[in-house]
């Protein structure tokens, strides 16, 4: 009688499996790297600092003395004097307005008429001129800041004239607008983090992403999937093996990098403009909530891509250019601004955003939202995980070319 090779247990093959890729990979410092530092601690050090750095440049501007050339000065003393009591520096005149600020040389230039002073003399109408570049970033607070203090001081000195002639100032103003402004300071969280879900998303890629071309792709090329599949093992299992240990990897990602974004987020000064950020733990358990089925879907697609590469050199391009679906989601929020729609929630990577995007507003999920999350991705990754799997069946995959 011929001896039967016994199979392992379904449970133990998996293990085995997973064991074996995560002992291997744990030594392999590209894979740590990017599993650990790179995507997760780099990227929120990054992206704090640079709203940090954003945020003071702005508040310096907004309360330093702000330096503008005035061309024109002396025939406008008075509206020297109110722009200085509003922090204004008035600078040397410039021969050329227009090219200063288009060379950067100055952000705004006040230029005051010489029939000012004869045309304010006869309360005639007057007008001052502000050259800047619109496409200069840079100089949008300073143009704000000048423009509304001749303002002011243009409302002001008409309704001092209007009270010198017996009426009242009201009557220049017969209707008035009362602005009631509903974001709450948490909400207006939401301009500067609308990012913020790539971030986590493109984290679990980065983390998995190494270790799914080294699990496919590389033992290809190592022609070592081979005699793993020569295993009496269905290669399912062998596959499964495989995900969960891309998986540990990716979840790892995410919660170093939810971490960190807890400890640097308390380093921006979010109060100083009225806004409230609140990315502690309640934040943290509902993103991993909602992003761990996005773990199991891109740890099927790395693996599927991975799979139709000869080498790991094609793996790394062909998953290169599979990390740029992620911004589709937040660049479409970003660009497009939509109102969220109950089916949008089942759509992987937009319920995911739009999830996100409610906890940093402070309106927090529901559990319908949550359930059609959770379900339109595991869904996704499912189809992921059946296709990847015949792609496992085929012989090809253990050939290398």
């Amino acid at each position: 009688m011929n001896a039967i090779t016994p199979r392992p247990p379904r449970t133990r093959a998996i293990l085995t499996v997973f064991l074996k890729e995560v002992r291997e990979n744990l030594r392999d410092r590209r894979t740590l790297i990017s599993a650990f530092l790179t995507g997760p601690l780099l990227g929120p050090i990054l992206f704090v600092m640079l709203i940090n750095f954003t945020l003071n440049r702005e508040l310096d501007k907004a309360e330093k003395p702000l330096p503008v050339p005035v061309i024109g000065a002396e025939y406008a003393p008075n509206l020297l004097d109110a722009l200085k009591a509003g922090g204004v520096v008035p600078g040397a005149a410039v021969a050329d307005p227009a090219r200063a600020v288009r060379k950067q040389d100055a952000d705004v230039v006040l230029r005051i008429a010489p029939d000012y002073g004869k045309a304010w003399r006869k309360g005639e109408p007057v007008q001052v001129e502000l050259f800047y570049d619109s496409s200069q970033r840079d100089a949008g607070t300073s143009v704000e800041r000048v423009t509304r203090l001749v303002e002011n001081y243009a409302r002001e000195q008409g309704a001092m004239r209007l009270v010198a002639r017996g009426l009242s100032p009201a009557t220049a103003w017969p209707l008035q607008v009362a602005r009631r402004d509903q974001a709450t300071p948490q909400s207006r969280a939401v301009l500067m983090f609308a990012m913020l879900p790539y971030f986590f998303v493109i984290t679990i890629f980065m983390g998995g992403m190494y270790l799914a071309i080294d699990l496919t792709a590389g033992e290809r090329e190592r022609q070592s999937l081979e005699p793993l599949f020569a295993n009496p093992v269905p290669r399912w299992r062998i596959l499964c093996g495989k995900l969960a240990a891309i998986g540990v990897f990716s979840t790892a990602s995410l919660l170093i990098s939810l971490s960190a974004f807890a400890m640097v987020g308390q380093f921006i000064p979010a109060e100083k403009i009225g806004m409230e950020i609140d990315l502690g733990l309640h934040f943290a358990a509902y993103v991993l909530l909602l992003l761990l089925p996005l773990v199991l879907l891109l740890s099927a697609l790395q693996s599927m891509v991975a799979a139709f590469a000869k080498s790991y050199r094609e793996a790394q391009t062909y998953l290169s250019l599979l990390m740029l679906v992620p911004i589709i989601p937040s660049a479409v929020l970003s660009f497009m601004p939509i109102k969220a729609q109950a089916w949008m929630y089942a759509v992987p990577l937009l319920g995911q955003n739009l999830g996100i995007m409610q906890l940093l507003r402070g309106d927090g999920v529901s559990a319908a939202q949550v359930g059609l999350c959770l379900a339109g991705s595991l869904l996704a990754a499912l189809v992921a995980v059946l296709v990847t799997i015949q792609l496992y069946r085929s012989e090809r995959l253990a050939i290398s070319a």
